[in-house]
């Protein structure tokens, strides 16, 4: 495909007219990390550019209360891209394009999960960096429909990692990479992940908007072609009880001046001083960010003992029950320097994702924190419950209730998130949890039931 410059009105529409597009799609997302989209016929892209499009808030999940509901989305136009899929079977062509929500008075919208992330990018640069690098490594699985066409947890294979032989899904996932391509996501690579029915699709890092807008496209692409295929994806943190669930490893890193800040040659773990405070914010904060990084119920389903999740509150370079990770170095590749967030699933708002864990990190910096000892050569899930607290190490929130609370009590979160967006978002959260605890599962019927 050749490279072009999605910038300006003048590019986009020339390039909209050269490839023959009939409707664009524009999207954007609400508090709760779902993709809405409007859809206009391209004669009208060129007064959308001009004027905004004009939508009523008060019918989007956390948005504007009834009286307040006029917004407009303003299109971010290098984010254009053609949807590969939508031509064929006779389809009509369709280019996306992704937009912020602002106010009727022209204010950016406070409660816009891509605003709430600008706001922290801008307070980073303030202070002399150049950006906030992000690489995700987002996990799926891809289920097949039961004989009445309903969508189940059904595993379309059962291979395991790295798998070829008994992996049925290699062509189905080119398909996505192919398609992610397309819509200009630079894929690094693909694979069968330890789960039956589970992948992985990496894609390269960039700065963390890009990369959250990177997230939402790869999640409705992957579903777009599973349907396709008769099958479903689903990114669900833990579809299926004792098998392996679905994270989102983040891994992060801070550039200023052209150089990654967080290598130092001199350190054992090529660690400079500023990102071992940067992990230190986090390990501190995390219980007050769970809430975001792992939003619903069945996130605390996936941080369990057991599936080399992340439960504990530690760092380290190899051990994988560990919080925070450190990436090995390619000799000489000082910028591919990273820590990895393992705890954030891919249910998660992105936006707000990367939005907390920025500031966790820097108000580790400001805090001249410096984390605990690495917590290396041991399985920490062997440890007893005696032995974590003698040494202090403690664990992610158990729960979203558990969760909710923590997240309540933050100043730090409400600073990130702002009035609106953090109460709609605790509002919400508390009427998913009352909802969950008073449902009467399976597993209760088949464990009382008879007995009492």
């Amino acid at each position: 495909m050749e490279p072009f410059v999605r910038s300006n009105r003048e590019t986009i529409l020339d390039l909209v007219k050269r490839e023959k597009i009939d409707f664009i799609s524009l999207q954007f997302v609400d508090l709760f990390g779902t993709t809405k989209s409007v859809s206009i016929p391209v004669d009208k892209l060129g007064g959308a550019i001009d004027d905004n499009v004009w939508f009523d808030g008060s019918s989007i999940s956390g948005f504007a209360r009834i009286f307040e509901s006029d917004m407009f989305l303003k299109l971010d136009l290098p984010t254009f891209a053609i949807e590969p899929w939508s031509t064929k079977n006779g389809g009509y062509r369709t280019a996306r394009i992704i937009c912020d929500v602002y106010r009727a008075d022209g204010q950016p919208y406070e409660g816009c999960p891509r605003h709430i992330l600008k706001k922290q990018i801008k307070k980073l640069k303030e202070r002399g960096f150049d950006n906030y690098h992000i690489g995700p490594e987002p996990e799926f699985h891809i289920f097949r429909k039961d004989d009445d066409g309903r969508i189940k947890p059904l595993p379309h294979d059962y291979a395991g990692y790295f798998d070829q032989s008994t992996d049925l899904a290699g062509e189905i996932r080119r398909e996505m990479a192919s398609a992610l391509m397309a819509m200009h996501i630079d894929v690094e690579a693909l694979h069968h992940e330890v789960a039956h029915g589970q992948h992985e699709i990496d894609f390269k890092y960039a700065d963390a908007v890009k990369t959250a807008d990177n997230v939402l496209t790869l999640k409705y692409v992957l579903k777009t072609i599973s349907a396709s295929h008769g099958l479903h994806a689903t990114f669900m943190p833990k579809p299926i009880y004792g098998i392996c669930g679905n994270g989102m490893h983040v891994n992060q890193s801070l550039f200023r001046g052209g150089m990654n800040a967080f290598y130092d040659e001199h350190d054992s773990y090529n660690l400079s001083q500023l990102a071992k405070s940067f992990i230190a914010g986090q390990l501190k904060y995390i219980r007050q960010f769970n809430a975001i990084t792992n939003p619903i119920v069945n996130s605390y389903k996936r941080l369990v003992v057991g599936y080399e999740a992340p439960v504990y509150i530690t760092w380290a370079r190899q051990n994988r029950s560990s919080l925070i990770r450190i990436p090995r170095l390619t000799a000489g590749n000082h910028n591919a320097t990273r820590i990895e967030l393992r705890c954030p699933d891919p249910a998660c708002n992105p936006y707000l994702t990367f939005a907390v864990a920025l500031a966790a990190g820097l108000k580790g910096v400001d805090e001249n924190l410096t984390p605990p000892n690495p917590s290396e050569e041991r399985n920490l899930f062997q440890l007893s419950e005696e032995e974590m607290q003698q040494e202090g190490i403690e664990s992610v929130c158990g729960n979203l209730y558990e969760a909710i609370c923590e997240m309540e009590k933050s100043e730090f979160v409400h600073d990130v998130l702002g009035d609106h967006a953090f109460y709609t978002f605790i509002n919400a959260k508390k009427k998913e949890w009352d909802e969950y605890r008073q449902q009467v599962s399976q597993w209760e019927l088949d464990t009382y039931l008879e007995r009492y």
